[in-house]
């Protein structure tokens, strides 16, 4: 994610009715119940316990103009333990039918986004489930629900580290990646862009129904869907891999950064290792967004978004997407490694500057500012995910780079990322990484940048090249 531009530049056998809600939520004591949140220090309810979610089909119908979306989910899943009752993540309108392997259950919504369902039989661990959930009713209003409406009455939805509870049901959690669908039905004017490859766009009695499918793993906060009267671009990589790009009405300047994608995709994989994915292209919105976001496959862009926003937004489909996350502490794999990308990579190789001379103006202004050091990057605090690791992070990378030396920096860092496809990863299990390619103790170099809050020592701040 781009946090806007402001991170650049400052700190600033029974009748069962499956609409009857089930009189109390498990106690996660319970052994047979899902545990309600995976513990994530941040956000601790997010994530579920007891299944591991393989599949999302989202079928949805979305009206425009009454802003009604009704929706059906079904989610296929693998039973990890034997449970009587277990949750999903949800936040969006009402339900109105819940069922389990075709058979009703009852649910309940509790907390925060828990939707706690018990099936009409308890499940057996090891085997596949099926859930079935259908809602209806008008999306969320609101800045903080993760739903956006357009100037021309379209609406799309984005958002991290959550968004994706305000329109289906889900494991929401970076630990549970699962492959997705999108059906969306709108009226013919029309369109829907979602992730991964269009596989339909057929216009039946004034009615459009696009299908989306996503054959690789997601996260949820990377899913979206985007409604607007769209104008396209499509273009094709060397290796063939499409390209589709769409423009609100408003946004159409921006198709001269993105008939660069190419280019920046081939710079990215040069760096990376292959694209991860079989799809590629961007959603620009003409909604004032204080965002950019790496939804996967198809960023959506704010309308102030320029070339170095797209060039951070597409190392993301490595740093962040394919490569997740294990808990939202570890942030800095996502923001550091992209802003690093399109700060100081992308300028360096691609515009010929001295990114060196960057770096040390940069330090030199900040140094004696406590507000620019107070954030540590292995660990920032919930609240601030979004801070440090663009303004520290870029710092952190060059330094380690100037302390290893290219020949070491570059092929580690492809190492690593490629290792996690499809996974994920912790700030733990980088730092022990990074220390097995240097046979030099680095213990010194991260805690001086990962961990404290003042500026690292002149040994550690001016290493290789960047001493004066």
């Amino acid at each position: 994610m781009t946090k806007y531009r402001r991170w650049r530049y400052s700190l600033a056998g029974v009748a069962l009715v499956a609409a009857v809600a089930a009189p109390a939520q498990a106690q996660p004591s319970d052994p047979l119940s899902g545990a309600p949140g995976l513990g994530d220090p941040y956000y601790p309810l997010d994530g579920n316990g007891g299944y591991d979610a393989t599949h999302y089909e989202v079928t949805v119908s979305y009206d425009p103009p009454t802003r009604h979306l009704t929706g059906s989910v079904r989610i296929d899943a693998i039973a990890t333990q034997a449970l009587r009752t277990f949750n999903l993540d949800y936040d969006g309108p009402e339900l109105t039918k819940v069922s389990v392997n075709n058979l009703p259950a009852w649910f309940d919504r509790t907390d925060e986004h828990e939707l706690v369902i018990t099936p009409l039989l308890p499940l057996l661990p090891g085997l596949p489930l099926s859930v079935q959930v259908e809602y209806a009713g008008p999306v969320p209003e609101g800045e903080d629900t993760g739903w956006f409406t357009s100037p021309s009455g379209g609406a799309f939805v984005a958002g991290e580290p959550h968004s994706a509870t305000t329109w289906y049901p889900l494991n929401d959690t970076p630990l549970d990646k699962a492959t997705f669908t999108l059906n969306a039905t709108v009226p013919q004017e029309w369109q829907v862009m979602s992730n991964g490859l269009r596989t339909q766009d057929t216009v039946t009695d004034g009615q459009r129904t696009v299908r989306w499918e996503s054959r690789q793993p997601v996260i949820g906060y990377l899913t979206t869907m985007a409604i607007e009267k769209f104008e396209f671009l499509e273009q094709r990589r060397a290796d063939g891999t499409p390209l589709l790009s769409a423009f609100a009405p408003d946004a159409l300047a921006a198709k001269e950064n993105e008939l660069r994608l190419p280019e920046i995709l081939d710079f990215n994989e040069e760096l990376y290792g292959p694209y991860p994915f079989d799809a590629a292209g961007g959603i620009y919105v003409d909604t004032e967004l204080e965002f950019s976001l790496e939804t996967q496959t198809r960023p959506i862009y704010a309308p102030w978004t320029d070339l170095q926003t797209v060039v951070h937004e597409i190392a993301h489909q490595w740093w962040g997407d394919s490569m997740s996350v294990k808990q939202w502490s570890d942030i800095c794999l996502n923001e550091c490694f992209a802003s690093y990308t399109a700060d100081y990579l992308w300028p360096e190789r691609k515009e010929g500057k001295d990114v060196d001379t960057q770096y040390r103006e940069t330090v030199t202004k900040f140094y004696d500012n406590p507000k620019f050091w107070r954030i540590t990057l292995h660990d920032p605090g919930v609240g601030n995910e979004f801070t440090s690791v663009y303004y520290r992070g870029p710092l952190f990378l060059h330094a380690l780079r100037r302390t290893l030396g290219d020949d070491v920096f570059f092929p580690a860092i492809r190492d690593f990322v490629s290792a996690h496809t499809y996974g994920n990863a912790s700030m733990r299990e980088f730092r022990e990484f990074i220390q097995s390619k240097s046979p030099n103790d680095l213990t010194g170099f991260l805690e001086a940048w990962l961990d404290r809050e003042e500026p690292p020592a002149e040994e550690f701040l001016y290493p290789g090249s960047l001493r004066s």
